[in-house]
């Protein structure tokens, strides 16, 4: 016996092919299909949708991209680099938010990506430094200490929600080069 034969109508998403199921609760949280190039980078590839916890998602999966650009390319590759995640990230979060019907989702992780490798600019290609980078955002992103609340509740759009983790990280580059006076770690 081959099963229970099931009307198509009655296909639930648990019987769902994982991709396509992915696909469509992706799309029910996004507005946007997946495939939109603006869901890949607000989501940075989808990091942003993992269960719990996206923007330390998000943070984490930009380490790798910022290793490998300060490895192959150096400092200043990386400070381009998060230049263009901030320019492009605008634009994306910007169409993300509008279809999401939200105005700051947290599943939109690219502000967390510029964010980060702004940090990591400042921080030697060491895991200890790497490590502390995202501890030190991660604690900044989160309280969101002055100007990074109010530009939050201020600043519209895709600019909005990439500008208050910018700002959130600038307080962590200050607490880095100090750490690195401090303890030295610099290799």
């Amino acid at each position: 016996m081959a099963g229970k034969w099931v009307p198509a109508f009655a296909v639930t998403t648990i019987q769902m092919d994982p991709i396509k199921r992915l696909e469509m609760t992706a799309r029910d949280r996004l507005g946007l299909p997946l495939r939109h190039p603006a869901a890949w980078i607000a989501t940075w590839f989808g990091a942003g949708l993992l269960p719990a916890m996206p923007g330390t998602w998000g943070s984490l999966a930009a380490l790798p991209g910022a290793w490998a650009i300060t490895a192959l390319a150096g400092r200043a590759a990386l400070a381009a680099a998060a230049a263009l995640a901030f320019a492009v990230g605008c634009w994306a979060a910007a169409v993300v938010a509008r279809a999401s019907g939200r105005d700051d989702p947290g599943f939109i992780v690219i502000d967390e990506v510029a964010a980060q490798w702004l940090i990591l600019v400042a921080a030697p290609l060491d895991w200890r430094a790497y490590a502390a980078a995202f501890l030190l955002f991660r604690v900044f992103d989160i309280a969101k200490p002055w100007p990074a609340r109010l530009i939050e509740r201020r600043v519209a759009g895709g600019l909005g929600i990439m500008l208050d983790d910018v700002a959130a990280a600038f307080y962590a580059v200050v607490l880095m080069l100090i750490g690195e006076g401090i303890f030295g770690v610099r290799p």
